[in-house]
């Protein structure tokens, strides 16, 4: 199994990676499976059911229209957001889906949407889609899980372990910081040089370089959207968009002359965070950094880097991520990034280690200050539950991001101010994380059944 860069940074569509891109991505592959078999023209109707996370909070994530859109022929990287809720208002009206955007099939709102409280057995996102011809007999069913950060899994390949069903051979395959740090001193290479070596399995040097600008330039524009847009964020809770109003204040006569504050300099990481969670929120285009709920940290440790340093270069921004998806890889294969399996702590907890690492990296740290970055960022999240009220990814999420973000570059601070060693190593960390994550209760695991989620005041 080899995990790419790309495959942990990927432009998708807000709220939700495990709740809105991968559901998608799976109703996109059961759709594929459909049209490479000669049951296509046979499909008269179609089943959705939902399982466990899925089915307690998929309503607020998007989860519906998000299959929906999959079942179009939607790609998650190209749909048009706003067209999610139009698709979605159209098949509750009709009772009917456009298969392949096409193909006209039965999709009842009531009947054929069916919610399950209890989990499958591999992961609580599960969902099972079933078509199914005009006798009403199946056709093809498939299980699919969603298992945080856009990655989705069938049953079969859950239980042979495959996250990712790319073989491709690497030539530093680790499973582990202490293997990462052994392998980059026997190279004499940083971690970034590492991850750069691995990807040119996949792609060439410049088209490496030129994707993760890209990815970059998304983020931007995930963070320029967000300080314009204004209003109520969708869902019922009345949850106003800040990031405009807070733009204005801090680009103002009393906010420039803050400037040289370094107050003010996390003003403005609090800021880049609110803003991509805002648009998250909305439903808008973001970067999947490592999933949806936590988008705003590496956007706005990032921008910090490149509005308050003076070596800024796109080699820089390339390094950055490339050392931030080296700790988010050993975070996806020793724990979890899904908020149903392992709480925040996942999220939120691996995207601000993420962060710390390549803020750290870029700023002259060795790959012993590297690692410990990211233990800092992550031990100081451990424990952290996912409770998001209404079932939503707005309270506590927006402000969560930004908390992170500025906790992120506080744990590169304290890394390069000492040498690299410490006491609890990267690997004991993430251990503790997916340890913490088991003995957490369900209701803490995205279903919004406890914490936040019941008891805030809903308005």
């Amino acid at each position: 199994m080899s995990i790419s860069v790309f495959d942990l940074f990927k432009v998708g569509v807000g709220p939700s990676s495990s709740h809105t891109v991968g559901p998608m991505m799976a109703a996109n592959r059961f759709l594929a499976h459909l049209q490479a078999s000669s049951a296509m023209t046979e499909v008269a109707a179609l089943s959705v059911d939902l399982y466990g996370s899925l089915s307690a909070t998929g309503k607020g994530h998007g989860t519906h229209g998000a299959i929906i859109a999959g079942l179009r022929g939607e790609h998650p990287e190209s749909v048009d957001p706003a067209a999610l809720t139009i698709w979605l208002q159209e098949v509750m009206a009709s009772g009917e889906l456009p298969l392949a955007g096409s193909q006209p099939v039965k999709l009842n709102w009531a009947d054929d949407f069916q919610l399950h409280e209890e989990s499958l057995p591999y992961h609580p996102n599960g969902m099972r889609l079933t078509a199914l011809d005009d006798t009403g007999s199946t056709l093809a069913t498939e299980v699919f899980y969603s298992i945080g950060g856009g990655f989705v899994v069938t049953a079969e390949e859950a239980e042979a372990g495959t996250i990712i069903d790319d073989e491709t051979p690497i030539p530093f395959e680790f499973s582990s910081a202490a293997e990462l740090l052994e392998m980059a001193r026997n190279q004499r290479a940083s971690i970034a040089e590492i991850m750069m070596s691995n990807e040119l399995c996949w792609r060439d040097e410049a088209a490496i370089r030129g994707q993760l600008i890209d990815i970059w330039e998304a983020m931007r524009a995930c963070v320029a959207n967000g300080l314009i847009h204004q209003g109520i964020l969708p869902g019922g809770l009345n949850v106003k968009r800040r990031a405009k109003e807070f733009h204005a204040a801090l680009s103002g006569p009393q906010g420039r002359n803050l400037i040289s504050s370094s107050f003010a300099a996390m003003d403005w990481v609090n800021l880049y965070a609110l803003a991509v969670n805002e648009e998250n929120a909305g439903g808008g285009r973001v970067v999947t950094a490592p999933t949806n709920g936590a988008a705003g940290i590496i956007p706005a440790v990032l921008m910090y880097f490149v509005e308050f340093s003076d070596v800024v270069s796109d080699e820089a921004i390339v390094d950055f991520l490339l050392t931030a998806a080296a700790v988010g890889i050993l975070c996806k294969k020793n724990a979890s990034l899904s908020g149903a399996e392992v709480g925040c702590q996942g999220e939120v907890g691996s995207a601000c280690a993420m962060a710390a690492a390549g803020l750290c990296a870029v700023l002259g740290g060795t790959p012993e200050q590297v690692e410990n970055a990211a233990e800092i960022g992550l031990e100081h999240n451990l424990g952290l539950t996912c409770d998001p009220v209404g079932g939503l990814v707005q309270v506590p999420c927006i402000e969560r991001n930004a908390l992170a973000a500025v906790k992120a570059i506080n744990a590169a601070l304290m890394a390069l101010r000492g040498t690299g060693e410490h006491f609890i190593s990267l690997d004991k960390v993430i251990k503790t994380m997916r340890d913490t994550g088991l003995d957490m209760q369900e209701k803490y695991k995205e279903t919004a059944k406890g914490g936040l989620a019941v008891n805030a005041v809903e308005c």
